[in-house]
């Protein structure tokens, strides 16, 4: 006789036939029928390729999604956030989640959302970026070896050992360049007379068959990304079809915008890393707390685990009421990437300094060479190391604005200089950009 099913993980009961998932990560609870119904009322959904095919694999917790994530950067940014989500829930809805790493594919680059051909970068970058990224999924998702355990894979371990003209007699056969000069990753690059090279215009290709592989060795019958990405999810859909796999289907979420129009996770400042090498945790929560008033309920819904009832409560608040709501929002979306302690301590830096004005010692900092402060430390120069301004120059012209300060006393002169003497008693130098940027610089 076949062996009995494995035990359901142990947030996910049954109740009258109901699935009343329990988050793992704060501690939020929340009934649900299925993936499809979590995805939906929490906004996720913009695309599917057959709705009611992955909502019967879903009720049957046999959805097994992939997201792919090319090694561009050492760190992924928050505009990746959405569909890491998309994961999480999946996994916590009794599925299994698959995180594709593009180790062949970055040595491509993907032309989507572009005007200009990524730099290519090199294997050594390549692999370098790809182990830094690797920290940021055991957040959001629980690996192992279990049935319904998230996995992750390497899309170098078939893609570097293609030969060349084998792969176009089994794949290449099967795409039309007449289709493929509609996907918007080509024809906006055609239409903007921006130039396309070869190696992107193959990027299709790649990421279809990686469709093709994954179905053939995880028995993968999902591909999730941001809505720039269906056209391949459709190509991977139909190649795995022409070369025999089991049906396939395809899903994507909205490429967020916030309220005002601002691409989401893009700031004056630069990207809004996940990983703390990159950003602090402190900066991290910092950027959900300036979320815009309108933009609130929804970023609650999409990156947070907060019960959907709890949510509709914080964002019917209004007027001075909201900054608690976006303090919320803040704490839980820094306590899922960074772990409920980070998160809490950021908070209280934040209310130390806004609501007290307080020095409060966990905020950002940077080291100096104590040498440096006995001879003098350039005003533009310290505010440019301390990742408050780009270059001298914008420096200089947020000084004539009145935007800089040190220890909350306004620059008025570009060519002043810090010394031993603006440290404070905790040996410090307090550097700000406005009200909400502040960065401490320390002597060694």
């Amino acid at each position: 006789p076949p062996p009995p099913p494995p035990p359901p993980p142990p947030f996910f009961q049954a109740e009258d036939g109901i699935r009343d998932a329990r988050s793992s990560l704060v501690g939020s609870e929340m009934c649900i029928r299925d993936s499809l119904d979590i995805l939906t009322s929490r906004g996720f959904i913009h695309q599917t390729s057959d709705l009611d095919g992955i909502d019967d694999l879903a009720r049957s917790g046999a959805l097994i999604a992939y997201v792919g994530y090319d090694c561009t950067a050492p760190s992924l940014h928050v505009g990746s956030l959405i569909s890491i989500m998309m994961l999480h829930w999946l996994q916590h809805t009794g599925n299994k989640p698959i995180v594709l790493l593009g180790g062949g594919t970055t040595r491509v680059g993907d032309p989507s959302g572009k005007d200009e051909t990524r730099a290519l970068r090199s294997i050594d970058d390549i692999d370098s970026n790809k182990e830094s990224l690797k920290e940021v999924f055991a957040r959001f998702l629980r690996f192992g070896e279990g049935s319904k355990d998230a996995a992750m894979v390497d899309n170098a371990d078939w893609l570097a050992s293609l030969n060349y003209i084998e792969f176009l007699r089994d794949a290449g056969r099967h795409f039309s360049v007449n289709r493929m000069l509609t996907m918007d990753s080509v024809r906006l690059r055609i239409e903007r007379e921006q130039e396309l090279s070869f190696i992107e215009f193959n990027y299709m290709l790649l990421q279809a068959y990686d469709y093709v592989e994954l179905a053939r060795r995880i028995d993968c019958n999902l591909q999730m990304g941001g809505s720039d990405q269906w056209g391949n999810i459709v190509t991977g859909i139909d190649l795995g079809r022409r070369m025999g796999t089991h049906q396939l289907y395809g899903l994507t979420c909205p490429l967020l915008t916030t309220s005002s129009g601002a691409k989401m996770g893009k700031t004056a400042e630069g990207a809004i890393w996940l990983n703390e090498a990159q950003l602090s945790p402190y900066d991290y929560w910092q950027f959900w707390r300036n979320t815009e008033d309108a933009d609130v309920g929804r970023f609650m819904r999409l990156f947070t685990t907060l019960p959907l009832e709890e949510i509709a409560k914080l964002e019917a608040l209004e007027g001075a009421e909201i900054n608690e709501a976006k303090k919320i929002l803040a704490t839980a979306t820094t306590a899922l990437m960074h772990g409920q302690d980070r998160a809490d301590k950021a908070a209280e830096t934040a209310r130390l300094t806004f609501e007290q004005g307080t020095l409060a010692s966990d905020l950002p900092s940077v080291e100096i060479a104590a040498g440096e402060l006995a001879s003098g430390l350039g005003i533009l120069d310290a505010f440019v190391r301390a990742g408050l301004t780009k270059s001298n120059s914008e420096a200089r012209r947020q000084i004539k604005g009145g935007a800089l300060k040190v220890n909350n006393t306004p620059v008025t002169d570009d060519k002043a200089e810090l010394s031993n003497r603006d440290l404070s008693e905790d040996g410090v130098i307090r550097l700000s950009f406005g009200k909400k940027r502040h960065v401490l610089l320390r002597p060694i």
